[in-house]
């Protein structure tokens, strides 16, 4: 039986999808940014609401909090992030928003108090194209956050730290927006699968049962310029050349065996001096290599990097490597699995689990405290992209397992 209010539901999605609009079904909401702050403040507005007081922190976050019974307990946090690729679709992020305010409305509406706070987190930058590194929010409230991410610029050469400022946040008062270890006593998260595993088995729901980890590289190569029209071929250090070599050395060390989970993936290529004429001298890629096996990974990292040194001394090229990010494989709460699975149950509902091949804010709270979260069906496993679908109908029934999770949690 289905109690959260589908219609209003429904009607929060395509409200929020007018904000950052582009074109018929795309959404293109960079992180700290005025457009981001807009969809803030509808979120904020449903959060009230809902009964919960809401506040942006130092870190840009947006968080919507209804104080419990007892204070002293840990609280029960929910969320996801508003944010969006730069062309990207109006569900991924936003679901785990949307549908946890419905679970504090529904909540409201049965005069529900709960004896421990919940919050709703709408995280900072949980995408991470803007300033090359994601789980900004989430990772910050931990304590998390790496030297020199303040400086990170984006493409115009905004950093993130006047980012922020522009923002409204004060980077001097990060601490302040800090959790305390021992505050959150679980994390739960709703997601779009994107992926196609659920549509293709016909499947509306399921129970995800961890976070790939995820590796990411920033490559550096350098080469000589040239004329195109009179250096010898035997004689150029050309670097996109080497690029090129790397790029399906990638591919190939992902797919070495075809059944295994692995996905590596080149996406983002800057050459210099970028003239049709000139024979590159500097090219820089990102690598994504992604596994729920970490010693695999580990495994498929050193042949990388092998390979890459190999390459670059084919070519006569020299090479230096960043990592942006590195996390390893983390698993969901078995209690909160065994939660969601019964209210699956009582909704006759056949939810199979599944892996989460990409990152999300879980992952970073996953440090913190117990995670778990639900997967909704979306249309050929599509994401990233204006053509990612959900049915509004998947959405309720995702949203109504939710609350019963959040119903049987505040139990405990």
């Amino acid at each position: 039986m289905i109690q959260i209010n589908a219609s209003r539901l429904q009607a929060h999605f395509e409200a929020m999808s007018l904000i950052g609009k582009m074109g018929e079904t795309g959404t293109c909401r960079p992180a700290h940014s005025d457009i981001e702050k807009k969809a803030f403040e509808l979120a904020a507005s449903w959060m009230q609401e809902a009964g919960m007081k809401t506040k942006i922190d130092h870190f840009g976050n947006l968080i919507g909090r209804l104080e419990g019974k007892n204070t002293s307990l840990p609280l029960l946090m929910m969320g996801s992030h508003l944010d969006s690729q730069p062309y990207g679709g109006r569900f991924d992020g936003v679901a785990g928003v949307l549908c946890a305010i419905e679970v504090v409305m529904t909540m409201k509406e049965n005069q529900i108090i709960p004896d421990r706070t919940i919050e709703i987190i709408s995280f900072a930058d949980e995408e991470g194209w803007r300033f090359n590194k994601g789980l900004f929010g989430s990772r910050g409230i931990l304590g998390k956050l790496e030297e020199g991410e303040l400086a990170r610029a984006d493409k115009e050469g905004i950093t993130r730290e006047q980012a922020l400022k522009d923002f409204g946040c004060d980077v001097t008062k990060f601490k302040e927006s800090e959790y305390a270890v021992g505050s959150i006593y679980c994390f739960l998260e709703l997601h779009i699968e994107q992926g196609p595993v659920l549509d293709i088995a016909k499947k509306s729901i399921g129970i995800v049962s961890g976070i790939s980890g995820p590796l990411w590289l920033t490559v550096t190569l350098k080469g000589q310029a040239g004329h195109t029209g009179s250096v010898p071929m035997p004689l150029r250090k050309d670097a996109l050349l080497g690029a090129a070599e790397i790029i399906v050395a990638v591919n190939e060390i992902a797919t070495q065996v075809k059944e295994n989970p692995t996905v590596g993936t080149v996406a983002t290529i800057n050459v210099f001096p970028s003239s049709r004429n000139i024979i590159a001298e500097e090219v820089q890629f990102t690598i994504d290599l992604r596994d729920i096996d970490l010693e695999r990974r580990h495994r498929y990292e050193k042949q990388l990097m092998e390979k890459i040194s190999q390459i670059c001394q084919k070519n006569g090229l020299t090479f230096s490597i960043r990592e942006d990010t590195n996390s390893e494989p983390r698993y969901c709460a078995d209690w909160i699995k065994s939660i969601i699975k019964t209210n699956c149950e009582n909704l006759h509902i056949e939810a199979p689990e599944l892996m989460s091949g990409p990152f999300h804010d879980a992952l970073a709270l996953s440090y913190a405290c117990d995670y778990g979260m639900i997967f909704v069906r979306c249309k050929d496993g599509i994401s990233h992209n204006p053509l990612e679908f959900a049915s509004y109908e998947d959405l309720a029934i995702g949203t109504q397992v939710m609350y019963g999770t959040v119903l049987d949690i505040l139990k405990k």
